[in-house]
């Protein structure tokens, strides 16, 4: 509607920054927003992954399809790939994606000399970029660093010779350029307790209540008796505790809330590129999907004025 302004201001709130884990709030804006964010994180930030793989030698147990497919999965060191240009947009190389402006290459030898099983793995790929690799993964249990991700395993006599080109490309042409593991986001709950009305209740009735809860949002709190509110962010909207306040008799025993102008992320990356990393570029992104829709309006109404213009200049 003419004079009206929709125009909002979100704000970020950083709670948890780790290499592969982000949470955060997002707030002052609505779910179109941050359901946006959520896609273009999961399917429009570029990463770096291998697309195209030439097999010289394979006489592992594996088909060279199979190996392929293998290979495509393993996460790739990505901190470049928003500066890298698409493979079909690369003049460079008239768009055979295989110049250092779009891709990187790689290769891998590996042959069992003796009897013991060798397992060829991610580390095992020798790229011609020092910053494009595998992604490191430290073993669980002792921290220390290990072989990465294996690809096959071979006998003795076996060998696997190949060469691979890694390419720019985003989630949406393929599940292997996500960089994103889990991207969720929830409505941030509002909880309010009638204290008057679960005051009318006995201990017993208070520990049925509390126990409800599937995810352990209540408490007793034990100097006072009270029904306290123990975690706010682990409701999950199931209702069960209204449910029991109605079975109890005592409907509006608790009231429950979904803010609807916040929202809590929580980003888990495949460690291509860091989590923070991931959230920055998925907002470069957005911001410029949006600034090509803004352009896009802004053309249409002008050539409606220009039209506009040139009626009024026939008719004259």
């Amino acid at each position: 509607m003419e004079g009206t302004s929709y125009q909002r201001f979100p704000k970020i709130k950083i709670r948890v920054v780790k290499d592969d884990y982000m949470e955060f709030e997002l707030r002052e804006t609505d779910a179109s927003i941050a359901n946006a964010l959520r896609r273009v994180m999961i399917a429009e930030v570029p990463t770096i992954a291998i697309d195209l793989v030439e097999i010289e030698v394979n006489s592992s147990v594996l088909n060279d399809e199979f190996i392929a497919h293998r290979l495509g999965l393993i996460p790739l060191i990505s901190e470049r790939a928003m500066a890298m240009r698409f493979s079909r947009d690369c003049d460079a190389c008239d768009g055979d994606g295989q110049c250092e402006f779009c891709s990187v290459e790689f290769h891998l030898r590996a042959k069992c000399i003796n009897d013991q099983t060798l397992e060829v793995a991610s580390k095992d790929l020798i790229s011609s970029d020092h910053t494009v690799i595998p992604v490191d993964y430290p073993d669980s249990a002792t921290g220390e660093e290990n072989k990465g991700i294996i690809i096959v395993k071979l006998r003795r006599g076996q060998e696997l010779m190949l060469r691979a080109i890694a390419r720019k490309g985003i989630g949406k042409d393929h599940a292997k350029w996500s960089p994103a593991a889990t991207v969720t986001f929830m409505y941030e709950p509002e909880i309010y307790i009638n204290e008057e009305l679960m005051e009318t209740l006995t201990l017993d009735q208070k520990k049925e209540f509390v126990d409800s809860c599937p995810t352990k949002v209540f408490a007793i709190d034990p100097l006072t008796d009270q029904v306290v509110v123990n975690d706010a962010e682990a409701y999950t909207y199931d209702e069960e505790v209204l449910k029991k306040a109605e079975a109890m008799g005592k409907p509006g025993l608790v009231e429950i809330h979904a803010k609807e102008d916040s929202f809590i992320f929580k980003v888990e990356s495949t460690g291509a590129i860091k989590a923070s990393q991931l959230v920055f570029n998925a907002i470069q992104v957005l911001k410029q999907k949006l600034d090509a829709v803004r352009l896009s309006a802004d053309t249409v109404e002008a050539d409606e004025q220009f039209g506009e213009l040139g009626a009024h200049m026939r008719g004259g």
